[in-house]
């Protein structure tokens, strides 16, 4: 936090979180200062293709905001912990908002590539959490309530802001799993019957640890690929790269709708 707060003192409202292939949000930030998580004390390194793997820390649609341009993730071999830590820095200073986005395969029928999706509750299929081990009662508490982890005010917002702009959006859970492989076709069939609307390998555990530190939460999916298991598609991450760059316009201007749209 102090190296941070070396190269930028204000203090962010909102922390935002940039998914694969979602970059083009950080060329709307007026951009103060530029580091990168390889010059951040204990900041796990981005390993992925589409993750830059820089913390930005300005201004976008007036508000201040800490945006991480490129995530980490449990299948690169970080801990939990060392996957939301980034989150807990944001916290620490000041952010009371997490905007999370992410690149997700499509299970609903009704969806199409290129749609956004507003998260309004997810499925924890890493079978793991930032919480497990000694609660540090400083962060939040030993058992936090996870019966609205998408707060409902900005869904709508989110919603209302997508029909406003005439973005396709839809409102639906998200399941995470570990990866790094794309599922099976039996998995896709498990996923729908147990109420998903989409599938990633991220968020969950940035959720997680922000509704345990008492932060807003919006999520939002950028539908990348169809996950039909009766004519499936084979799947590459070069792929989902180029169609959330495609469609990463659309999640862009909800994203600054809301923010602009939030009361001081």
């Amino acid at each position: 936090m102090a190296a941070i707060r070396r190269r930028w003192a204000p203090e962010p409202a909102a922390g935002i979180v940039l998914g694969t292939g979602l970059h083009p949000l950080a060329a709307r930030v007026a951009v103060e200062a530029e580091l990168d998580y390889a010059a951040l004390p204990h900041f796990p390194r981005s390993t992925v293709a589409g993750h830059a793997g820089r913390l930005l820390c300005g201004t976008l649609c007036g508000r201040r905001v800490l945006v991480m341009e490129g995530r980490l993730h449990r299948y690169e071999g970080w801990s939990m912990a060392e996957v939301t830590y980034p989150i807990r820095v944001m916290r620490a200073l000041g952010c009371e908002l997490l905007v999370v986005s992410n690149a997700s395969g499509g299970l609903n029928p009704a969806f199409a590539a290129g749609d956004v999706m507003v998260i309004e509750d997810h499925l924890n299929l890493f079978f793991d959490s930032p919480l497990f081990g000694i609660n540090d009662d400083a962060l939040g508490p030993r058992f936090p309530d996870m019966s609205a982890p998408y707060d409902r005010e900005l869904v709508a917002a989110a919603l209302a802001a997508a029909r406003r702009l005439g973005c396709t959006a839809h409102q639906g859970v998200y399941a995470g799993f570990t990866g790094p492989s794309f599922e099976t076709r039996a998995e896709y069939r498990m996923l729908r019957r147990l109420g998903a609307d989409a599938v990633g390998m991220s968020t969950v555990p940035e959720v997680i640890a922000a509704r345990h530190g008492g932060m807003r939460v919006l999520g939002l999916s950028v539908i990348t690929n169809l996950c039909r298991p009766d004519c499936l598609a084979a799947t590459g991450h070069e792929a989902v790269l180029a169609a959330a760059a495609g469609a990463s316009r659309g999640m862009t201007r909800i994203v600054e709708s809301v923010l602009a749209g939030l009361a001081d």
